[in-house]
């Protein structure tokens, strides 16, 4: 690993970042070959790459979490973490970006992954981490660098600032040039391009785009700004200090070319990472980290492998750490570290300590969890970062095909959420199913192949149980009475209940008029406990509320009535009278809000009609160009698959998240339909 290499930035991370399927994970391979860290490149197609090798992410051939692997270029050390592009896994990659001290957007000139590109950018523009765009599958462009620059520029607020332009061979490209060196590049594949003479046409492209690219970096540069009016070439050592000041401050974005599967400018973007991204100091800095002399880090990622137990992957900010060292956790755990791994993929290897910079895995921490602050000092540090899972949007209900496995299953979900706290569980309380919440029907799918190849649990699933009630819409009187007599003490319990209807949302109100002691004070209690138990399940077979029970009347006898006696004759009243109230389906209604690109508005609200959403309305959404944000009422059963035809819709951009409003009747035939459903699946 060469890891005792230090340059006076520390080793830094590096975050590979992008849509889905833009060439991530081809670009670690190849940086990893290129800098000698593997023999040969691996194939993600084939299997053989060092990034996306779990097993799930083999068989659906995609990134399905973040891959961490370390290297050692021209005398300084790098860990590249290789985040997943979907949106459905994209809390990895949330949670990874504070400890990076740049990142690599990945992507190609698609106009259709604009919007996740946009996604991407406002994350890092946010988070005010410095970022290179590198423009991937360049072998395979169709479209001149303007053209190309011109429609992806909407998705950053700062300006996309030109590094390289390609040199054309007919319609292929064949090189580039580097217009901060000022010089030409012929690409050979998987081999180091060649330097070649810049002259011809390429010679007066470059004057032109040289001259852009100080434009930009001129606005705010007052001495360059100067230069340029006055017809001065600036010196290339001050326009490098200009990139890597803008770059670092977040003014610029620049672009670099290449393609993956080539290893096409590969080298000269670990170049421009290594003259131009800040190291370690300057992402504490970032972050707020206090000055201290002890070892404090950032967990971003937690993983409970089936053989090495838990690994808490860490950026150290600052300090020395020593395998053995003691940690505290913003989060109030604390931990012995057993264990110092140097991360590569699924290949790690021990270390004896870290430094400030270091990106490692971290042993059995078992109380502490993912984005949690940590300290070898005697007190829990404040914590540094805070990264919240985006709210689910998609939900399964889930159960142990084994009952023996009950405990198991509720073990490996425990572990499944510290990996992914994107994943939520709920237990229904209802119909004592576990609902299991995710970002997506991948991402559900995932979670079950994880608890079924990794934990050894098999779970069955099916649609979560939609909330469901019914009310009444009539007024009535009803006795209910229960009396038994099997030798010794008998049972006799007798109330007379006025059952009435309530505006909607008002739940249940029980109340007592009885005088002249017909019912004891005493059995009031049991009496209402009695008609709670009957508003468990009513006539159509769900939850009953919106509705005022009154007990007026009754009767006891002195040896036979009891607590037991009055509640059974409560809930045998209601449950007689229910059915003569006229009772009514209700089903939860949300409030649904869509963001999406604007292009696909009016599809959405095709979507939001044919599931019978009522729309609200939509306007721009906030800060963002290109989108829109959709407003709607919808009924819960209709929102089940929704974010699978809004993927669909939206070219996996487009999200939303729901709220309850409102319970609203259902009547005729759809409410006849939900009634003998539930009936036939009881």
């Amino acid at each position: 690993m060469g890891q005792d290499v230090r340059s006076p930035r520390g080793p830094r991370c590096i975050a590979l970042v992008g849509p889905f399927q833009s060439g991530k994970t081809t670009l670690l391979e190849a940086i990893l070959a290129r800098t000698g860290a593997i023999p040969r490149v691996g194939s993600v197609d084939a299997g053989t790459s060092v990034g996306d090798a779990s097993p799930e992410a083999r068989h659906h051939k995609m990134s399905v979490g973040l891959t961490a692997a370390s290297m050692n270029f021209m005398g300084d050390s790098y860990t590249f973490i290789d985040c997943p592009g979907s949106v459905e896994f994209a809390h990895d990659m949330r949670a990874a970006l504070p400890a990076v001290d740049a990142a690599v957007v990945v992507c190609e000139a698609d106009e259709k992954k604009l919007p996740q590109l946009q996604i991407i950018l406002r994350e890092l523009e946010d988070l005010k981490i410095p970022r290179f765009l590198f423009l991937n599958k360049i072998d395979r462009a169709n479209k001149r660098i303007r053209e190309t620059l011109a429609f992806l520029q909407p998705a950053s607020r700062v300006p996309l600032v030109l590094r390289q332009i390609p040199i054309w061979k007919g319609e292929l490209i064949e090189g580039f040039v580097d217009l901060a060196l000022e010089r030409a590049f012929v690409y050979r594949e998987h081999k180091a391009s060649e330097v070649i003479a810049l002259e011809g046409g390429d010679l007066d492209r470059e004057k032109e785009a040289r001259f852009s690219m100080l434009e930009k970096l001129a606005d705010h540069d007052d001495a360059l700004m100067e230069q340029l009016l006055e017809d001065i070439q600036p010196p290339r050592d001050a326009v490098f200090d200009d990139l890597a000041r803008e770059l670092r401050e977040g003014l610029i974005c620049p672009v670099l070319l290449g393609s993956a599967t080539r290893e096409n400018g590969v080298l000269r973007l670990m170049k421009a990472l290594r003259h131009e991204a800040p190291g370690i100091a300057e992402t504490a800095g970032r972050l707020g980290a206090p000055p201290s002399k002890d070892a404090l880090g950032y967990v971003f990622k937690t993983i409970h492998s089936q053989h090495g137990g838990k690994l808490s992957l860490t950026r150290l900010l600052s300090g020395h750490l020593d395998d053995g060292a003691t940690l505290q956790s913003s989060g109030g755990g604390a931990g012995r570290v057993s264990g110092i791994l140097a991360v590569n993929g699924a290949h790690d290897t021990k270390r004896a300590s870290a430094e400030a910079g270091d990106t490692v895995a971290l042993g059995k921490l078992d109380a502490i969890k993912t984005g949690e602050t940590v300290c070898s000092g005697k007190t829990a540090p404040s914590a540094l970062v805070q990264v919240e899972p985006t709210p689910p949007v998609l939900a399964i209900s889930i159960a142990a095909t084994d009952r023996k496995d009950d405990v198991k299953l509720g073990q490996a979900l425990a572990r499944l959420h510290e990996e992914d706290p994107s994943l939520g569980m709920v237990q229904n309380a209802r119909t004592h199913d576990i609902v299991l919440w995710g970002q997506g029907e991948m991402h559900l799918r995932v979670a079950n192949e994880r608890l079924r190849d990794r934990f050894g649990v098999n779970v069955k699933s099916h649609p979560p149980a939609i909330g469901y009630q019914e009310t009444i819409r009539k007024s009535i009187t009803q006795r209910g009475r229960h009396k038994k007599q099997s030798g010794g003490h008998g049972q006799f319990g007798d109330v007379v209940l006025d059952i009435k209807p309530l505006p909607r949302g008002e739940g249940f109100k029980f109340f007592e008029t009885v005088v002249g002691g017909a019912v004891p004070r005493n059995y009031i209690p049991a009496v209402e406990e009695g008609v709670v138990d009957g508003l468990v399940r009513g006539p159509l077979g769900f939850p009953v509320t919106d509705l005022q029970v009154t007990l007026t009347d009754g009767s006891y006898h002195s040896v036979d009535s009891s607590d037991l006696a009055f509640r059974t004759a409560a809930r045998v009243g209601l449950s007689e009278g229910l059915p003569q109230c006229q009772p009514v389906l209700l089903e939860p209604i949300h409030v649904v809000e869509i963001v999406c690109p604007n292009e696909a508005t009016a599809k959405i609200n095709a979507i939001l009609s044919a599931r019978r959403g009522q729309i609200l309305g939509f306007d721009t959404r906030e800060g963002w160009t290109g989108w829109d944000c959709v407003r709607a009422m919808m009924p819960e059963a209709e929102i089940g698959e929704l974010i699978v035809e809004l993927r669909s819709a939206t070219a996996g951009a487009g999200s939303f998240t729901r709220q309850f409003d409102h319970m609203a009747e259902v009547t005729g035939r759809a409410a006849d339909q939900i009634i003998a459903a539930h009936r036939a699946a009881a």
